[in-house]
């Protein structure tokens, strides 16, 4: 990645968190940023970045450069809600993910998720792509529904909460990653558990979202639960069978992050549906959970994928890393509630992303052989 893409990536990102904070100058009722905040990272970062990695190149292709651009606009009208360019947008978006999917994939039908030679490494990075084009192209059909056509009514089914949406891609090419990091020779037990956590965690977030839309209270308990102990799981077999390299322990330390964001969900679930519910009281722990998706379990992802090239590097490094949980964990939860905290999380997180995206050694000697060795023998392969 050129250092001029690198220095657009840090910037976006920034400005990204630094919109969850604005409502300390401008209040929500008056211009809302939580689609900037939320739409610049996850979608505009996070997809172009898959994008990126998907077709490997040092700079961005044409594609991605379109997709990047079409990203950022399709984020700008809907903070200004000039709702007529964001029917369009999402369209022209969902039809650039597909071509790269069709291109790197090979089917328009993804008839190899259903394939058990298919590895489920391959599998979680198909399945990011046509998450992020399905989310586009129902994100079109809720803008029309809800602004124009108004055929029904679901409170849950908004742009807004296309928070999930756009963030389930991001996700899903981490888990990809940490996948296609583990250990090949395997007995036949473990292809199982892993095509087990695949359809586990694909289908989970999809009906759990479903049942979010419904409203059923014991359904979302029992799958957000089960997607907990999958991602335990993820984290069991990780740690047991990733190969050690310069990834490991960040990718490790995004687990972590991931694990904490499942608990505070269904935390958040049951306390939304006790009888003393009160959604000011569950500001704090909502402002954690999503401060902990996106911006620790999410970004550990990106970190790894946008200097997949670029490895060794330090990133394993414990400072960046005690960094990264002291960011995440308290000053953006407690910057969404004192301006302080919140310069101090902006400033924290920018000093952040600069360490991951330009530094560039020195990387521990230990790991760099072991990285060599293991290229060299999948080289042989």
């Amino acid at each position: 990645m050129s250092r001029q893409l690198k220095i657009t990536f840090m910037v976006l990102m920034t400005m990204a968190l630094a919109f969850g904070f604005f409502h300390h100058f401008i209040p929500k009722e008056q211009l809302n940023f939580e689609r900037l905040h939320i739409f610049l990272f996850n979608l505009c970062s996070g997809g172009t970045l898959l994008l990126y990695y998907t077709e490997d190149k040092k700079n961005l292709s044409r594609t991605a450069r379109t997709f990047f651009v079409l990203s950022i606009c399709f984020a700008l009208f809907s903070f200004l809600e000039w709702y007529l360019p964001t029917l369009i947008i999402p369209l022209i978006l969902g039809v650039l993910v597909e071509r790269v999917r069709l291109v790197h994939f090979g089917s328009i039908f993804p008839k190899d998720l259903f394939s058990s030679r298919e590895d489920v490494a391959r599998k979680f990075h198909q399945a990011a792509l046509l998450c992020l084009s399905l989310a586009l192209f129902i994100s079109s059909f809720v803008i029309f529904n809800e602004i124009y056509a108004k055929w029904f009514y679901l409170e849950k089914l908004k742009l807004d909460t296309f928070f999930l949406g756009f963030s389930f891609p991001v996700s899903l090419i981490s888990m990809s990653v940490i996948f296609s990091l583990m250990k090949k020779h395997e007995v036949e037990v473990t292809i199982h558990i892993k095509e087990a956590l695949f359809w586990t965690i694909n289908l989970g977030v999809i009906v759990f979202f479903l049942f979010i839309l419904a409203k059923w209270f014991v359904p979302q308990v029992m799958i957000a639960t089960t997607l907990f102990l999958a991602v335990t799981l993820v984290l069991y077999l990780y740690y047991h069978q990733g190969i050690r390299l310069q990834q490991k322990t960040f990718l490790t330390s995004g687990i972590f992050f991931l694990l904490i964001t499942s608990i505070t969900g269904i935390i958040y679930i049951l306390w939304a549906f006790s009888a003393d519910y009160d959604p000011q009281q569950t500001q704090p722990l909502l402002r954690l959970h999503a401060f902990t998706a996106l911006y620790g379990w999410n970004l550990s992802g990106l970190a790894v994928i946008s200097r997949h090239a670029d490895f060794p590097i330090r990133l394993h490094s414990q400072k960046v890393i005690i960094l990264h949980w002291l960011t995440v964990l308290i000053l953006c939860p407690l910057g969404y509630f004192v301006p302080l905290a919140a310069l101090a999380a902006v400033i924290a997180y920018a000093f952040l992303l600069q360490t991951l995206l330009f530094n560039s050694g020195p990387a521990d000697s230990r790991l760099v052989t072991i990285e060599d060795e293991v290229l060299a023998a999948a080289e042989k392969k």
